[in-house]
Parts: C-alpha cells; sequence; structure tokens
C-alpha cells in the first residue's frame, strides 16, 4: 500500500477526511468495499454505515436494472 500525506486545514477532521475519500473513490469504482474501509479505518460493516451520511450508495443498479429486478419478483412463483 501506498502512503500519501496530505496538509489539511485545522477545521477539517483526519478521520472526516479519511472516510471523505475512502467514500469518493468507492464511489467512483477506484477502490473495493473492503479497501475502502480499510482506508477508513473501519470494518466492512461501520464503513457501509457510515456511507450514507456521503450519500453513497453501497447497491450499484441502475433504475432500469431495479425496476426489472422488481418485476421478476412479482412474477416469481414458487
Amino acid at each position: 500500500m501506498k502512503t500519501l500525506t496530505l496538509q489539511i486545514p485545522d477545521s477539517l477532521d483526519e478521520r472526516d477526511a479519511k472516510i471523505l475519500l475512502a467514500a469518493k473513490l468507492y464511489e467512483k469504482g477506484a477502490l473495493s468495499l473492503g479497501q475502502a474501509a480499510e482506508l477508513a479505518g473501519y470494518s466492512k460493516r461501520t464503513f457501509i454505515e457510515l456511507l450514507a451520511d456521503y450519500e453513497v450508495s453501497v447497491f450499484d443498479y441502475t433504475e432500469g436494472e431495479l425496476e426489472k429486478d422488481l418485476s421478476d419478483a412479482k412474477n416469481y412463483h414458487i
């Protein structure tokens, strides 16, 4: 893993900066969920919960894909 040193304003908390960076890199697809959680310093479960605070979804569905899945579920019979 590479090391990056950043100077951030005193008004910005280091932990918040790490979460924001990890969330955005995850959202862009540059990091997996596990990699992003590790970068942020959290477990996967906790990181998933934190993603909502940064308006990042864990699900990578388009609206059309979601509608198709819902339609398929309604038509599924056991």
